[in-house]
């Protein structure tokens, strides 16, 4: 029953859709804006990068906070299979919240926020390979000035840095540690298959960047 109730909350919690809330209190219907997506990179079109960053961080907050206290509240002294699942389904409820808002038509945002703060929650399973790919994404952002490319990148290598990582630490055990990589491979496939319509774009040299200078306005 705990563990029930907590999957159900951070479903809720990762459902509550800070983009679209930003937007609508400014009378703008983000499903409109742009990519339509209810993300902190559409909010940043519609509203400014100053929400951006807000909603980024509430974004990775609802995804951490759920997970890191389920840790406490679920796993046992001695992690096994069956404890490490309810741990990550509680992580992964709050990911489908956000992806699949129910109150709006369970059209939401792609989730990498939120999957960020899961793996940070995760603890150290997801958030050692999570923290690793994040300084690579910020990287890639920089570089290319694409955040859907560097997402998509971050996704495709973390099942695979998983499965390096438990093969090196003596104490990673495959036995005890696969569904935390399985889950990592049904993730990541999802945050990609959600990037779809941005890969297109990308191929075809019409996605939008980031941190582009605007030109200065003609005297």
């Amino acid at each position: 029953m705990k563990e029930t109730l907590l999957i159900i909350v951070s479903y809720l919690a990762g459902s509550i859709s800070f983009a679209w809330l930003v937007a609508k209190a400014k009378g703008i219907d983000l499903r409109t804006i742009g990519s339509g997506n209810l993300g902190a990179t559409n909010l940043a079109r519609a509203c400014g990068k100053k929400w951006a960053y807000s909603c980024f961080l509430f974004d990775v907050l609802k995804g951490f906070v759920p997970s890191f206290a389920a840790k406490f509240l679920i796993l046992s002294e001695s992690a096994a299979p069956a404890s490490l699942s309810l741990w990550l389904a509680v992580g992964v409820a709050a990911i489908l919240g956000h992806i699949f808002p129910f109150y709006l038509k369970f059209k939401g945002g792609k989730g990498v926020a939120t999957s960020f703060g899961v793996a940070l929650g995760i603890w150290p399973y997801y958030t050692i390979p999570c923290i690793a790919l994040f300084i690579l994404w910020a990287i890639i952002v920089l570089i290319s000035k694409y955040i859907s490319l560097a997402s998509v990148i971050a996704a495709a290598i973390f099942p695979i840095l998983m499965i390096i990582l438990t093969a090196v630490l003596d104490n990673w055990r495959f036995d005890i540690l696969w569904p935390l990589i399985l889950m990592a491979f049904v993730l990541c496939s999802l945050v990609i298959f959600l990037h779809r319509a941005n890969i297109k774009r990308l191929l075809a040299g019409t996605e939008n960047k980031v941190l582009q200078k605007q030109p200065k306005p003609s005297v």
